[in-house]
């Protein structure tokens, strides 16, 4: 394939390498002159293990050079690469400087010409940053329309520096986000050879994944420095205990706990939380990450009370209200909490899990009803269908199998509230909103 880089930075030079050692005719694109001719001499630009060595084997083969010259470039090539960057403004949001300068000279360079050519961002963009700027700037310019005239795709790169060249050939997923099918699949073209899943999906989606992941690692790396912090504090060996932790992949370094939804509760997790950050604050230490889940996951509660309000009904039915489904345990479920807000602000309520049954209950949680929340326990029903009656918005509040036909027996009218997924909007006419979904 012939590919124009514009940019050549990290991304942009270990793009232009590695593609052009697997045989692509490349032409670097950037504006610096020095950059261009190291490039044309066959040297890097940036200090990276692995890339001196094939920068020079694909300049010298003829297979890599660049140039100054934008539309130039993009008139001898088939698809663009925008790997330009992306830097902080003071206010923390992107400077797009660069990416609107770059479809800029893309989009005057397409005016004149008439082959199809594939415009691909590489540089890490907000989601929406395709659709708001970049393919209005392309059109305007090139007086061109994208998806029919030219091609559009987002394709997130994920190197890290010191490790790019490996990364670049062993990426643990390859994403493209494409307005039209013809786009993706040039684009998949050029990864064909590589290891890892190929996710093909929308142009926002493969926005926002970069966001993700960096957002992620930048968390896992402060979660265990205040780990790190209080262990050292305790006399612990913390590189001891996070390998510990590490070692289980079923539900730490694992898919487990991190598909959106409501907020946690139980016997467990807010009690060990707060017991972890009082030991920390008995030995005054500041652990910000630790000390901001509670109120972070109190944010989901409220979240949750105010989608509810927000449907303007008064008869509100809940289904399923211990911490989650298949158990009865009532403690610190957080739609408990829910329940007593509405309540507070006088909504009429009807409350079923057949998990939680009066009649059945023993020790701590009969306890609990009992005595803690005996007007709670005065509007639970014996049945789905008594719920359905009552209330105009029904909440499918944990993850039950009774909850599952709920979706195809509601009446005209009535609105779903789904905190657990339990069903796809799609389907249901208007008649849903999922939490955070």
């Amino acid at each position: 394939m012939k590919i124009s880089i514009l940019g050549l930075g990290y991304v942009g030079v270990v793009s232009a390498g590695c593609l052009a050692h697997d045989g692509h005719e490349v032409v670097g694109v950037d504006p610096v002159p020095t950059k261009v001719d190291l490039i044309n001499r066959g040297q890097s630009p940036i200090i990276e293990a692995e890339i001196g060595p094939i920068l020079a084997a694909a300049a010298a083969a003829g297979r890599l050079r660049a140039t100054a010259d934008a539309g130039a470039a993009i008139a001898a090539t088939d698809l663009s690469l925008i790997c330009v960057g992306t830097p902080s403004q003071p206010n923390g949001n992107l400077d797009l400087r660069y990416v609107r300068h770059a479809c800029e000279e893309i989009g005057a360079a397409l005016k004149a010409k008439s082959a199809r050519h594939t415009v691909v961002i590489r540089s890490t963009v907000l989601p929406g940053t395709m659709r708001e700027i970049v393919i209005p700037m392309l059109e305007e310019f090139s007086g061109k329309r994208a998806g029919g005239d030219f091609g559009v795709a987002n394709n997130p790169e994920f190197l890290r520096e010191g490790t790019a060249v490996h990364d670049f050939n062993h990426p643990p997923k390859t994403v493209i986000g494409a307005l039209d099918a013809a786009s993706g699949d040039m684009v998949a073209e050029l990864y064909a050879r590589l290891p890892g899943p190929l996710i093909r999906t929308d142009l926002a989606t493969a926005e926002m994944i970069k966001y993700v992941d960096n957002v992620w690692h930048a968390l896992k790396v402060g979660f265990a420095n205040e780990i790190g912090v209080l262990c050292k504090r305790l006399e612990l060996d913390s590189h001891r205990v996070m390998d510990i932790f590490c070692q289980d992949r079923k539900l730490n370094i694992s898919p487990a706990y991190l598909q959106p939804g409501f907020a946690f509760g139980g016997s467990c997790l807010p009690k060990d939380l707060r017991a972890l950050s009082y030991a920390a604050k008995r030995r005054d230490l500041e652990l910000p990450i630790l000390s901001s889940i509670l109120p972070s996951n109190e944010l989901q509660v409220a979240r949750g009370v105010q989608m509810i309000a927000d449907q303007g009904h008064r008869k509100i039915g809940i289904l399923g209200f211990s911490f989650k489904g298949g158990t009865d345990d009532l403690r610190e479920s957080p739609v408990i909490e829910v329940i007593e807000r509405l309540l507070g602000k006088g909504f009429d309520l009807r409350l079923y899990d057949r998990n939680v049954r009066l009649a059945s209950l023993v020790g701590a949680n009969r306890d609990f009803i009992l005595n803690r929340i005996p007007h709670i326990s005065k509007l639970m029903v014996a049945s789905v269908d008594e719920v359905l009656r009552h209330a105009e918005t029904v909440v499918i509040a944990n993850r039950d199998p009774d909850f599952e036909h709920v979706p195809s027996r509601l009446k005209p009218g009535q609105r779903l509230l789904d905190f657990v997924r339990i069903a796809d909007r799609g389907s249901l006419n208007g008649q849903y909103d999922g939490f955070c979904w």
